[in-house]
């Protein structure tokens, strides 16, 4: 029997999908039910709260990132689940530019079989609603628009009111929430606060599961996902047998958090063993390691405490000179450089690998979803290959002249974006985010390249 599913989008972005989203994963999990969460598109701090809020790392469907193997994702993290929840991105509809719906909620909820709850903010409105909705639950014939929740209710009349109107239509109203202003997440420069700079987590999700129950039919929500759902059967990479696993470092605190866990799982599925260390926190790396692994974060946001902790500096240093493979994205890029400059145009010292100054600011420098070319043969593949990747960054990197560079960049839309990224012979660091479980192959070089550096003997293991 398929897991029963549901897609929670919104008519727009800012309607509050991460919150209620976040809500119904905490109350069903509250039931005892066993949630997989999920969120669409490229997002790493929504799928943190929906881990917190279930106790089940949440995984991210994009159909960008993973090229065709959605259902491959999906149908592998819910084996062992009693429901999905998948968090939706902007609108229900909001795709990639120039490419009508790919990439959207609408898309994703198509190709996993997910009825679609949506989400709206019905402040200053009334019999409108129902308009609003007629036009979402017949704008594509593949998307089955199963029920509604309302936002920011102005009172009970309101709600009532509201419920009727669109309940004409034969589309439920499965409940809706005032002004809980006790429930809005933080928020800074790249979105949420992550979920680890938070305190007293579980008060807040047990809190959130209790106004979730009061507010929301959580029978009707179950009933509803339990329709129109799909088997489709994992496409899993093979276990490689008979080889000693390859150990990586990979740099998890509150400064570098942005992982894609199908990343991870590929990559220990394909002979690896994921050892975290702390750049914050930590002194120097962890012994005996081949490889390492620098995703994105906040680093902008610790530049004392990094810069400060000089044995790490010291440490990931001389792993360089020792010729291990290092792979970085975005702020682990920005920790590599020469000097990170802060938003008050302060100046701090760091790792120093890579020959570039960064500094962060004011405005975004890089939003979108990106093709990459290689320009010359990195760890991650040989020249020419190609990635599909993401950014989403504040700083701007100024290199050294006469380096090697990552990538030649073009948008979603085709667009050219110029040359990003640095290359060394064992380092590759760019703002590119990749979700490896879409292009295996490239985790797979990353894989051989560590394991036949240690067999040869660059460097002591």
């Amino acid at each position: 029997m398929a897991v029963p599913r549901v897609l929670i989008a919104g008519t727009h972005s800012g309607v509050g999908k991460t919150t209620i989203a976040t809500g119904i994963m905490a109350a069903l999990a509250a039931r005892g039910l066993q949630v997989q969460g999920f969120k669409v598109g490229p997002d790493y701090i929504d799928p943190s709260y929906h881990t917190g809020a279930t106790g089940r790392t949440s995984r991210n469907l994009d159909s960008w990132l993973l090229h065709g193997a959605v259902e491959a994702t999906f149908a592998a993290a819910v084996q062992t689940a009693d429901i999905a929840v998948i968090e939706g991105v902007m609108g229900l509809f909001d795709g990639i530019k120039g490419q009508r719906s790919h990439g959207s909620s609408a898309e994703i909820a198509s190709l996993v079989g997910a009825p679609v709850i949506l989400i709206i903010d019905v402040r200053a409105m009334a019999y409108s609603a129902a308009a609003l909705v007629y036009g979402f639950a017949h704008f594509d014939p593949a998307v089955k628009l199963a029920g509604v929740i309302l936002n920011r209710v102005g009172s009970a009349s309101h709600l009532n009111l509201v419920k009727d109107a669109i309940e004409a239509l034969d589309i439920p109203v499965l409940g809706g929430l005032g002004k809980e202003c006790d429930l809005t997440l933080p928020e800074r420069h790249l979105g949420l606060v992550p979920l680890s700079e938070r305190g007293n987590n579980q008060a807040y999700f047990a809190h959130l599961a209790q106004v979730m129950a009061r507010a929301i039919d959580l029978d009707r929500l179950l009933e509803l996902a339990g329709r129109n759902s799909l088997q489709s059967t994992p496409k899993l990479p093979p276990q490689p047998a008979n080889i000693h696993p390859v150990r990586l470092a990979v740099a998890r605190d509150e400064a570098f958090s942005f992982y894609y866990q199908d990343t991870l799982d590929l990559l220990t599925k394909l002979g690896a063993v994921i050892i975290p260390f702390s750049p914050l926190h930590d002194t120097q790396l962890p012994a005996a390691v081949d490889g390492i692994i620098i995703g994105g974060g906040f680093p902008e946001s610790f530049l004392t405490e990094l810069t400060g902790n000089t044995s790490m500096l010291q440490s990931i240093r001389a792993a360089h000179a020792q010729g291990k493979p290092i792979y970085a994205e975005c702020g682990g890029l920005m920790y590599l450089c020469q000097e990170i400059c802060s938003f008050e145009g302060e100046s701090y010292a760091a790792v120093g690998i890579i020959p570039a100054q960064t500094s962060m600011q004011k405005r975004l420098q890089g939003m979108g979803y990106r093709t990459g070319i290689m320009q010359c043969a990195t760890v991650l593949g040989p020249m020419g290959t190609v990635v599909k990747g993401h950014e989403f960054h504040y700083s701007a990197t100024r290199y050294a002249e006469g380096n090697a560079r990552a990538y030649q960049i073009a948008a979603a839309d085709g667009a050219d974006q110029g040359l990003e990224g640095y290359v060394a012979p064992n380092l590759l660091a760019s703002y590119l985010h990749l979700n490896l479980a879409g292009q295996p192959e490239l985790a797979e070089h990353f894989i051989a390249i560590c394991r036949a550096n240690r067999e040869v003997g660059l460097w002591e293991s």
